[in-house]
């Protein structure tokens, strides 16, 4: 070995300068023997490794971290299980276009075709970064130390650009332990952190901004493209200057205050009457950041959610695929949304200086508010006990600050919540939108708390969705990581129970022995807490709930809250392809068990 490399530091440590670098403060992930270089150079380092118990834990922490701090979260793998056990929550994070750089060790370069410990080899050799290739932006094998820089620097700067998303960087783990001068890693120092995002020109700026004024009945519909370009600020000041009224799609929850007067709510199978008729009957729909996927439009039939044809598209997004995609545009721009609304805001105000007020609409939406409450108020001050999800979601919304992240999960918490909660503050709801992950919202509350750790942290959760994952208590106790999660406990898969029962007539398969309010021999959810060193409490009466809340917040204890829970169906109004599936021609969608 020559003297320059005896002078030099190991790739593992070359690798954690870089992240010093970029100011990276946390690293999810769990130990092995490919990858305990990495964590020898982390411990010298001011970058905290969150240890987890199960790998998915950490890439679901690792993408709630992202949402909440704007940057691509750190992940790092074991080979082969490891990154397998990994997979679910990476592929989670590729669908609701989370940023995340995942480094997984691998076998050493020097055992490619012998097969050796815990390979994945059984069709190829040395290909376990392949096992990514269908949901990562990109994945690169590092097979020469000396690209290992440039490999990084490429890698989070693909994560965060464009349409973010989770990249691999896979690392044979005697590279990991390559010592090599600092050159390639002192030549990107100075390299810039983020590139610019395009943006849109005055031209295309003002055709949108006059198809807009000239339209009857125009409608904004927004996804989640707008919260991860941080441009709710710059959506408001563009609807009310224009008077448009604000359809979001699931991922776009939270864009605007749901108290908004302009806000008509989620479109799509559990959307409203008010936001699918109001879409239905728009000439104009001003699509940002938004893929309209299958739930948010109503399987795309014609008649619930839009009729397109027939409405008018105009589509902002930051990836050109998704543009024309699902529905015909005659509008299409390339764009960061932050950037172009910025833009569309300018323009709107020199062409039309006084800007568009629509009061009948707005009384409209604040009269279908009041009769939406009224009509659900019964369900919301319910004494039932299980309790109604209505009243769990009521006095889960008093409890909590105006700024409190929620973590939802799947079923009710979801769904109910994306129809029924009010999100108060932009970027407050973290949800499982594309893959629709059970066992996202649990872990993803560790991730939310680590990333703000001033801030009341609360994760929504069925009993199933955390089954799946209960050893995330653990890593929540030895960091006293303050989370409350609040078990909305139906004693079943309750959504997918309640469908098998609608088109079936049976529930096998989709719950568990006993009921809610008496499982048999089930597992005691405030038990567990308890055996991992965390608060747990098993309510028994409705009442009980709003003060239980309030005492865990003011604790600041990680705080199981076991909430026996009626598994009555979200109410819909939209469709869903499945339904026509399982029952053609006959008019049924959920039941209640």
């Amino acid at each position: 070995m020559d003297g320059a490399k005896l002078e030099g530091k190991t790739v593992a440590e070359h690798i954690v300068d870089f992240l010093e670098r970029r100011e990276v403060k946390h690293v999810f992930g769990l130990c092995g023997h490919t990858n305990i270089a990495v964590l020898a150079a982390l411990a010298e380092s001011p970058i905290d490794f969150v240890t987890v118990r199960h790998e998915q834990i950490a890439s679901h922490a690792a993408d709630a971290y992202a949402r909440v701090t704007d940057k691509a979260s750190v992940v790092l793998s074991h080979l082969s299980p490891g990154l397998t056990n990994c997979a679910t929550g990476v592929a989670n994070a590729a669908l609701d276009c989370i940023p995340m750089v995942v480094i997984a060790g691998d076998i050493p370069t020097h055992y490619y075709g012998k097969h050796p410990h815990q390979e994945v080899n059984l069709h190829a050799d040395a290909a376990q970064w392949e096992i990514y290739r269908p949901f990562v932006k990109r994945a690169w094998r590092v097979d020469r130390a000396d690209l290992m820089a440039e490999i990084l620097e490429k890698a989070f700067h693909l994560a965060e650009s464009g349409q973010p998303g989770p990249v691999l960087v896979n690392v044979p783990m005697d590279i990991f332990s390559e010592v090599i001068p600092s050159d390639s890693f002192d030549r990107i120092r100075d390299n810039t952190r983020a590139l610019k995002k395009p943006s849109i020109d005055d031209e295309s700026a003002r055709e949108i901004v006059e198809a807009l004024a000239k339209a009857e009945n125009p409608v904004a519909y927004v996804g989640g493209g707008i919260l991860l370009a941080q441009a709710s600020e710059e959506l408001r000041e563009f609807v009310e200057h224009m008077g448009l009224p604000v359809a979001h799609s699931l991922m776009g929850k939270g864009a605007l205050r749901d108290d908004h007067p302009l806000v008509l709510g989620m479109t799509g199978f559990w959307g409203t009457e008010l936001v699918n008729q109001s879409c239905l009957n728009a000439d104009y729909i001003f699509a940002v950041g938004t893929r309209f996927k299958e739930a948010d439009c109503s399987s795309w039939y014609p008649g619930y959610t839009f009729n397109i044809p027939g409405s008018k598209v105009i589509h902002i997004d930051i990836e050109p695929q998704e543009i024309g995609r699902n529905y015909p545009t005659e509008i299409g721009v390339v764009a960061d949304a932050k950037a172009a609304l910025r833009v569309l805001n300018r323009v709107a105000r020199e062409m039309y200086p006084d800007g568009f007020k629509r009061p009948a609409l707005e009384q409209k939406i604040a009269d279908f508010r009041t009769d939406f409450k009224a009509r659900n108020l019964e369900m919301a001050i319910s004494s039932a006990f299980p309790m109604m999800p209505e009243r769990i979601l009521a006095d889960t919304r008093k409890a909590l600050p105006e700024d409190a992240i929620i973590t939802t999960d799947v079923g009710w918490n979801k769904n109910g919540v994306g129809q029924q909660f009010d999100i108060l503050t932009p970027g407050s709801i973290l949800t499982p939108g594309g893959f629709a992950t059970m066992g996202f919202g649990p872990p993803g509350a560790i991730g939310a708390k680590l990333a703000a750790p001033d801030r009341v942290v609360l994760s929504l959760v069925g009993d199933g969705g955390f089954g799946q994952n209960p050893s995330m208590l653990a890593t929540a106790v030895e960091l006293d990581l303050g989370i409350i999660w609040l078990v909305m406990n139906n004693n079943a898969f309750g959504t997918i129970a309640g469908l098998q029962k609608a088109h079936y007539g049976l529930t096998y398969g989709t719950t568990f022995p006993g009921s809610a309010e008496a499982p048999a021999n089930g597992p005691g959810y405030a038990d567990i807490a308890r055996a991992y060193g965390a608060e747990g409490h098993r309510l028994s009466a409705a009442d009980e709930l709003l003060p239980a809340l309030e005492a865990a917040i003011a604790s600041g204890k990680p705080t199981v809250l076991d909430v026996p829970m009626i598994n009555n169906p979200t109410p819909t109004t939209g469709h869903w392809n499945i339904l026509d599936i399982y029952s053609p021609d006959k008019d049924v969608s959920h039941v209640a068990t």
